[in-house]
């Protein structure tokens, strides 16, 4: 029987292939009432079986030779979590005080902490709430008595036609075992845009659909699947006459990618010889050989939030300076933009002292961001040390995330000399004139950028959070979702008010949002006085397709025309005739 699941399409292009279904562990586990004396050897298994896994996930990194290079991150990040206390020491107190099962308390502290990943407000770090469950569920099967990744059945290599992955969620780790497989699409019931699983299909350029819910229950081993990314369409035995369709569209994708690769050499200018600048938007050291291999000119925005994600610390000098300093080297003289966390209060960096606090009702309005660091100056000392001390190895530009005021400014210029200043005295070389740089995604800061413009060395649109506040509307909420749009009026004012006061003064300002790789707004950007474009590395190449076949000089007055336009329908038709 043929039918159609429709799931969310994170990472383009059809793949046309048979089901193979991970198995994976229900963590459903029983709960059980031990009687005293066998407390402290229930509490001894639970240790045995976090030592375990934690083996496991070191051999697992000795293996990623031929891995892509974002599992050995995402492997750091579970071995993070199991050393956590909240995972390690929680559940040993709820044994203890409740007598039960280690089973039982380990998936009782994972339900509570993802209930606290859900109340983020970040989509990336919400999302590590999966990381948390694939950790609990490797330890919970060593537990039962079933260590190991989760196993593929029936995997063998196919011959004749690409596997696609069909499963409930996918670890990183268990993706080590992938290597040896062809594997064309990677569908799961849970996930989303900035999910691991999104992350690494991306980067391996396959496509993946995530949020299917109920995918792995009603696909059968074996059955022919046809995977549209971009659609975020699952056809689960199509007939004939919807295959050859398909095929179609997968050859003309593929000739397209080909010609698009031709690119990667080109000088990124527009055809009367504007210079544009297109640089890479990561999230982990690991994303730096794809950045290369698509072209990049640079790193736009290096989100430092991974080295952050729910530790109950923050990681030390050295561990974020070497991370750091590898993506500076991995960039070979390249410039990259790295922004300091962008966490907040709600974030439970330290959950022991923030156990009392109200709730936040309203966390994305909260201390977050420069106002944490700000407010926490031995931990923003600390990261601004290992910033400066890694710009000894190629060209580092400093961003500060969610500027409103300009007393934020001084303060954090304030706190860089302190930091300069303690690497002078003990003789660390650092780029004494590194850049500084604020991002403009609060509506009062893009009205007020004067001030901005006079205290700082370029300035970075986050165009996702300036929508977002600009409209009033939660980005991560799937009821007003369709509110959500980089089109309004009122956002197209902010974003040519930026642009035109900072040209006036030559101050450079890059979008490093979404709006930046979707190439059906290029133009439309570019018109309005865009240079400097920053995305996620797979939409390079489509975005500079668009740049080489613009004319800057046909394009900025009728954009300029067009942003007299408030109503959302000619706005559209205008869109349209621009990119036709």
């Amino acid at each position: 029987m043929s039918f159609i699941l429709h799931g969310l399409g994170v990472s383009g292009g059809i793949a046309i292939g048979r089901a193979l279904l991970m198995s994976h562990a229900t963590l459903e586990v029983a709960h059980l009432t031990l009687v005293p004396r066998l407390v402290d050897k229930e509490i001894e298994r639970f240790d045995r079986a976090i030592s375990a896994v934690k083996e496991e996930l070191i051999l697992m990194k000795e293996n990623t030779e031929h891995a892509p290079a974002e599992l050995n991150a995402f492997i750091d990040i579970h071995t993070m979590f199991l050393e956590d206390p909240e995972l390690a020491v929680k559940p040993r107190d709820i044994i203890r005080e409740r007598r039960c099962n280690a089973e039982w308390a380990l998936v009782q502290q994972m339900e509570h902490l993802v209930e606290q990943f859900e109340q983020f407000d970040d989509t990336y770090l919400r999302e590590r709430k999966f990381d948390v469950v694939q950790v609990v569920e490797r330890v919970v099967k060593e537990l039962l008595g079933h260590p190991g990744r989760a196993t593929l059945k029936n995997a063998k290599k196919s011959k004749e036609e690409s596997l696609i992955v069909v499963a409930h969620d996918l670890s990183p780790a268990d993706t080590i075992s992938f290597k040896e497989h062809r594997f064309a699409a990677f569908i799961t019931d849970v996930g989303g845009g900035t999910s691991h699983t999104a992350i690494l299909a991306r980067s391996m350029a396959i496509p993946a659909v995530l949020g299917l819910e109920n995918a792995r229950a009603l696909i059968r081993d074996g059955e022919r699947l046809i995977v549209d990314g971009l659609r975020g369409v699952v056809i689960v035995n199509p007939d004939q006459r919807v295959l050859e369709e398909y095929q179609l569209r997968q050859e003309q994708i593929e000739l397209e990618r080909n010609k698009l690769r031709q690119l990667k050499s080109a000088r990124s200018e527009t055809i009367d010889g504007v210079a544009v600048q297109l640089f890479a938007n990561i999230e982990l050291p690991g994303d730096v050989p794809m950045a290369l291999e698509c072209g990049a000119e640079g790193i736009g925005l290096f989100r430092t939030e991974f080295l952050f994600l729910d530790r109950g610390d923050m990681p030390d000098e050295k561990e974020q300076y070497e991370a750091y300093k590898k993506v500076v080297k991995g960039m070979g003289g390249r410039p990259v933009t790295i922004r300091t966390f962008d966490l907040g209060a709600d974030k439970d960096l330290y959950p022991e002292a923030s156990a009392g606090d109200r709730v936040k009702t309203n966390p994305a309005l909260g201390r977050r961001a420069i106002r944490l660091s700000l407010a926490e100056p031995r931990m923003f000392q600390t990261q601004l040390r290992a910033i400066l001390r890694a710009s000894k190895y190629g060209p580092i530009k400093l961003l500060i995330p969610m500027l409103a005021h300009a007393h934020e400014i001084d303060q954090t210029l304030a706190a860089l000399e302190q930091a300069k200043s303690s690497l002078r005295g003990e003789k660390m070389a650092f780029d004494e004139n590194i850049e500084v740089g604020g991002m403009i995604e609060i509506p009062a800061a893009a009205l007020a950028v004067g001030l901005f413009l006079r205290r700082l060395d370029f300035l970075s649109i986050g165009t996702n959070d300036l929508i977002q506040y600009t409209l009033a509307i939660d980005r991560a909420d799937e009821q007003v979702a369709a509110l959500y749009d980089p089109l309004h009026p009122a956002v197209l004012m902010l974003l040519a008010h930026t642009l035109a006061s900072a040209e006036k003064v030559g101050i450079p300002v890059s979008v490093c949002g979404e709006m930046a790789g979707d190439e059906d707004l290029t133009r439309l950007l570019l018109g309005m006085g865009l240079r400097i474009f920053s995305m996620h590395p797979s939409q390079i190449l489509r975005v500079k397709s668009r740049v080489l076949k613009s004319d800057v000089s046909e394009v900025g007055p009728y954009v300029r025309k067009m942003l007299r336009l408030d109503e959302p329908h000619k706005l559209l038709e205008a869109l349209e005739k621009l990119n036709g």
